[in-house]
């Protein structure tokens, strides 16, 4: 079928090829540009045809679905093997809203396989996936690997070839219980320089000038050197390009820009990036002219520039981070991982000596992580639990990483709530999306085409595909127009947000470790989100900020469509429609909640009509009863107990639990983490009846905290008072770190040893006559034998009715005075 060494000239796997397992699971682990995802697949076809044959079966020859994790990698590995092999009709591919037939091997992005497995999980004349790029921890990739192997347990003619480009391939191998097919790489040398950016913080714009610099520099010098090495003719390299890494779309085109007052009008400069057409792509691609490319990671395995010679690298990755709390997602600028900072370098090492220079520091490169996050981990999961239940999948559902627990229930609340059905995950678009797409129709295709248009600002200025919006609109009935605000609230309605204030705000630089994020915010320098912006209110209680060049600073009600998070933490507004109020309370939904609190020791009751987390009116009300009750267990629940007037023996007892609990713990109770709805119960209900909380005494309630029997050692562990030499029971304080006792120095006479209690020594103040203080220990002994000599010699004039013993321990302990002593 095809022709191997055609196709695999000049490629490092065609040395290897011959060795690849004919049947079973496989994980090929080759470098960038070594040739795997040109090889690989027609290989396989040629495996496949070969055991048809040898079978003599008359079904037909099972295809080959090799799966890339970006569009742009999709129709660069197809149009490329198809040009190679000379035979197009052999070559498909498929991706959203595109397709090109073929008959023996299909490249796919990893959603539309998904979705092809949920409609025939057999996938009958498939032979065989080859998943691309699996390092890349992509979380649609991590779910096919786990769907194909499922399959391929049930079908013995079925296989599955997982495809890296990093030595990480032992994790995989282990998952698929499959051997490793190793193809070296042969790089060329490198020379490896670093050249941070003096006073410029990693992520601002005066950081992309220097990245501009350094590119135009390299560029210079490759076109002023001779190439070297070797590259065959079919794929002869341009003379000596030049490479750049750049986080994201914003910053390809800001470094763009840069360029093209560096360096001279006839050396062409090509973005590249995942949101170009294909028309715009293949001038970075298919072009033997010296040249600069400024692409995102999308170059760093998933395509091949060729010609390149040297590579310039920020240093710098976007990566999802999800706010649990929040309950949104964030798309951070970051540093990059060594492995990709690795794979980058390694770009400028392929077809001859390359040169790299890294816009961070050595010792930057150093504390980077070692590999990428997996996005499993920190991504919003609505879209793969869906697939995930689709699927059927169990707890023995084949991952490398088991998504995390509250992100999973999270995810499965919100399909709950929009009712997700397999019909759904089929939809080819985000859950939420597709459930507002079957509500309102083909009248909400355009406003939902646009959002998958990673629009920034007022989304119904945003660019819709023709293509896109027809397919959907061909997916469900016509209903008559949506709003686009009405359709984004119906996806989003915890987005749905009103206006509450207008304030200046400017992003500041960061360091490498907080780099600005993807929100479109601009930097001190005037980039997108420069001036003043307004902060609105979103109905889940979040507050974030519409930047004021967004085409929407005035509007009082916004239904959000994509709202992030900066490095920060600061929520974004990043893309939304204009709403109005109906509308978007009918997205919300509309109560009235009356609600309690303590102001002061007294209850003050507040009615109100909510949208969320959004105060429509609030009027003042009189409560009583249980609602009464439930502002004092809030109050109690978020500021404790200091609402109450607590009499002494409340506070000592208090006290006296509070070192039970620290000193033996259970059963004696840690009141403050008691439910005071529980153990409170009595009081609340003398509350509820109009009892004012000034008079209400907690002594008995605390009271019944007690656990028994072991009550009845109360006074035994933590007593109230204390016995002293002269008779007396002295009342301990149990408010500080240990219990205190405040006594006349005469009654302590031939006390040597201070009382344990609850591991901790009695602590004396030892008082004068008339109550002053005259010594602090927990020594008595020590004080006996030093310091009571000079207690003794400063008070005996002043209080000489009073005893002052030369000798303590021998005296007779006493609160009297000479006299009466004498007398008695």
């Amino acid at each position: 079928m095809f022709d191997l060494t055609r196709i695999g000239a000049g490629l490092p796997v065609a040395e290897t090829i011959a060795s690849l397992p004919a049947d079973g699971n496989v994980v090929v682990q080759a470098p960038p540009g070594t040739g795997k995802t040109t090889l690989i697949p027609p290989a396989l076809a040629n495996q496949a045809a070969h055991d048809h044959a040898a079978e003599h079966t008359a079904s037909g020859v099972g295809k080959i679905i090799v799966t890339a994790p970006r569009r742009v990698a999709v129709r660069a590995a197809a149009h490329r093997l198809r040009a190679l092999s000379g035979q197009p009709k052999l070559v498909g591919h498929a991706i959203r809203g595109e397709s090109v037939p073929g008959s023996a091997v299909e490249f796919v992005t990893p959603g539309v396989l998904l979705r092809r497995l949920l409609r025939d999980p057999e996938l009958p004349g498939v032979a065989a996936v080859a998943i691309d790029e699996v390092h890349e921890r992509q979380l649609d990739t991590d779910l096919v690997l786990g769907m194909c192997l499922e399959l391929a347990q049930l079908r013995e003619d079925f296989r599955v070839i997982a495809m890296s480009a990093t030595v990480d391939a032992q994790r995989f191998s282990q998952l698929m219980d499959a051997p490793i097919h190793v193809t070296e790489a042969a790089i060329h040398p490198l020379e490896i320089s670093y050249a941070p950016a003096p006073g410029r913080a990693a992520g601002e714009r005066g950081f992309y000038r220097h990245v501009a610099e350094q590119a135009a520099q390299q560029a210079t010098q490759q076109a002023a050197q001779p190439m070297s090495g070797h590259a065959s003719e079919q794929r002869k390299p341009s003379a000596g390009s030049t490479l750049v890494f750049v986080p994201g779309v914003r910053e390809v085109n800001q470094v763009c820009a840069e360029l093209a007052t560096l360096v001279d009008a006839d050396l062409p400069v090509f973005p590249l990036h995942g949101q170009q057409s294909a028309e715009e792509q293949d001038r970075a691609l298919s072009t033997d002219a010296t040249r600069i490319v400024v692409a995102t990671s999308i170059a760093e395995s998933s395509l091949t520039v060729p010609g390149v010679r040297a590579v310039v690298d920020a240093g710098l990755a976007r990566t999802p981070r999800r706010d649990m709390q929040r309950g949104m997602p964030g798309l951070v600028t970051a540093s990059a991982s060594k492995s990709s900072a690795d794979q980058r370098a390694g770009r400028a090492g392929r077809e001859g000596p390359g040169t790299v220079v890294r816009c961070y520091s050595q010792d930057d490169y150093q504390h980077f992580a070692p590999h990428t996050t997996p996005e499993i981990l920190s991504a919003d999961l609505t879209q793969a639990a869906l697939f995930l239940d689709s699927w059927g999948a169990g707890e023995d559902f084949p991952l490398l990483d088991q998504p995390p627990a509250a992100a999973l229930a999270t995810a499965r609340s919100t399909l709950q709530r929009i009712g997700a059905t397999k019909q759904l995950a089929l939809l080819p678009t985000d859950p939420r999306l597709g459930a507002t797409l079957l509500r309102y129709g083909a009248g909400a295709a355009k406003t939902i085409a646009q959002l998958e248009e990673n629009p920034r600002g007022d989304i119904t200025r945003a660019h819709a595909q023709k293509r896109l919006v027809q397919r959907l609109a061909t997916l469900v009935p016509d209903v008559g127009p949506a709003d686009p605000g009405a359709v984004v609230a119906a996806a989003f309605p915890e987005h749905v947000a009103r206006a509450v204030s207008v304030g200046a705000s400017r992003a500041q630089g960061t360091s490498r470790a907080t780099a600005p994020a993807a929100t479109g915010a601009r930097d001190a320098h005037g980039g997108p989100g420069a001036g003043t912006s307004r902060e609105y209110l979103l109905a889940s209680g979040t507050r974030a900020r519409l930047l004021a060049d967004s085409g929407l600073a005035d509007a009082d009600w916004l239904a959000v469509a994509e709202i992030s998070l900066s490095n920060a933490g600061n929520a974004i507004i990043r893309a939304a429609a204009r709403i109005s109020e109906d509308d978007a309370l009918d997205a919300i939904g509309v109560q009235e909640v009356i609600s309690a609190t303590i102001d002061e020791g007294k209850i003050r009751g507040r009615k109100r009509r909510m949208a969320g987390a959004i105060e429509l009116s609030s009027t003042p009300v009189q409560v009583s009863g249980a609602q009464a009750a439930a502002a004092v267990v809030e109050s109690i629940r978020e500021h404790g107990l200091g609402l109450f007037e607590w009499s002494a023996s409340a506070s000592n007892f208090y006290d006296r639990l509070r070192h039970l609990h620290e000193h033996y713990g259970s059963p004696w109770p840690d009141v403050a983490a008691q439910d005071p709805a529980t153990w409170l119960a009595p009081e609340l209900e003398q509350i509820a009846e109009g009892t004012p909380i000034a008079k209400v005494d907690l002594y008995p309630a605390l009271q019944r905290l007690l656990p028994w029997p072991e009550a009845t050692r109360l006074d035994e562990l933590a007593p109230e008072h204390m016995p002293v030499p002269s008779g007396r029971g002295v009342r301990l304080d149990w408010s500080g770190e240990r219990p205190v006792a405040s006594v006349k120095l005469q009654e302590c006479f031939g006390l040597a040893e201070s009382p344990v209690y609850c591991g901790k020594r009695v602590q004396f103040h030892l008082l004068s006559p008339a109550g002053r203080p005259l010594a602090i220990t927990d020594d008595l002994a020590s004080f006996w034998s030093g310091p009571y000599a000079g207690v003794r010699a400063d008070m005996r004039g002043r209080y000489p009715k009073h005893p002052w013993p030369e000798d303590p321990w021998s005296a007779t302990a006493t609160a009297k005075t000479n006299a009466r002593l004498r007398k008695n």
